[in-house]
């Protein structure tokens, strides 16, 4: 099995685990590398209730280094940051980049302006809005933080579809300049399996716009976006069909923010 990158620890506020309960599950899943990719901080702090803080970076950093002495070999941890992707926030990515010797970073869109449009706290919100504008803007933030290069991995690439608000039409108007922008940098996408068990029942991003990053040559990992131990590695041999189907046979590793190929098994 590929390798799942896009985890989460109780320091973000709403996971749950030790960093032991994380590695058995991977090892149990047959995955070949365990990645620690929790929120990163944010500022001005507190930002919000779901993420860690700066002064917990501490933390963060012997939460790995335990995962690291359980694991004792018996496969490879990663360490990462997913990163969100606001307004202003370049200066402070690349004081992130330099607090450890990460192996990836996940840069993700979780909020338009004020609004993390995600949080079932302000579904309500959906309601209330134009659809084809909130979808405008997010796929231009997506865009604007695909060309900032700043990134390993760009995260659930269609988030924006959670909570199954969807504008009338061929989406492709969306898709299509933000395939661009990531093909023209090079960075790989994340085919992240916690939309199946989300309202929209789907695997983010949903099969159309996987196969036209697979045919513009974008690389591609597989996430579970894990917030509990049971949640590792979750959906992955049907993503790995899903992936095949789009066109992909290949999967990403990382190390110190290197990539390599790896065959899809």
């Amino acid at each position: 099995m590929p390798a799942d990158y896009h985890t989460h620890t109780p320091l973000c506020q709403h996971a749950e685990g030790e960093p032991e309960d994380y590695v058995d599950a991977a090892i149990r899943a047959g995955l070949t590398e365990y990645g620690i990719s929790d929120h990163a901080p944010a500022h001005p702090e507190p930002f919000d209730d779901w993420r860690m803080l700066e002064a917990q970076l501490p933390d963060y950093f012997d939460w790995i280094q335990r995962a690291e002495r359980h694991a004792a070999g018996r496969l490879s941890i990663r360490a990462g940051l997913e990163c969100d992707w606001l307004t202003g926030c370049e200066g402070w990515i690349e004081s992130l980049a330099q607090r450890y010797p990460w192996d990836y970073l996940i840069g993700s869109v979780h909020y338009l302006d004020d609004w993390d449009f995600d949080n079932p706290a302000w579904l309500g919100r959906w309601a209330e809005c134009d659809v084809e504008a909130v979808w405008s803007h997010y796929w231009k933030s997506y865009t604007s933080m695909a060309r900032s290069g700043l990134f390993d991995i760009l995260g659930h690439p269609d988030l924006i579809k959670k909570f199954s608000y969807r504008p009338e039409g061929d989406l492709r108007r969306f898709y299509e300049p933000c395939i661009e922008a990531i093909a023209d940098q090079g960075t790989a996408i994340e085919l992240n399996t916690a939309g199946r068990h989300k309202p929209c029942a789907e695997a983010y991003p949903e099969p159309l716009f996987l196969e036209l990053a697979a045919a513009a040559g974008i690389p591609m990992v597989i996430s579970s976006d894990a917030h509990a131990p049971d949640e590792v590695a979750r959906d992955f041999p049907e993503a790995i069909a899903i992936a095949k189907s789009a066109g992909y046979r290949e999967t990403q590793l990382f190390e110190k923010r290197q990539r390599r190929a790896e065959p899809l098994a």
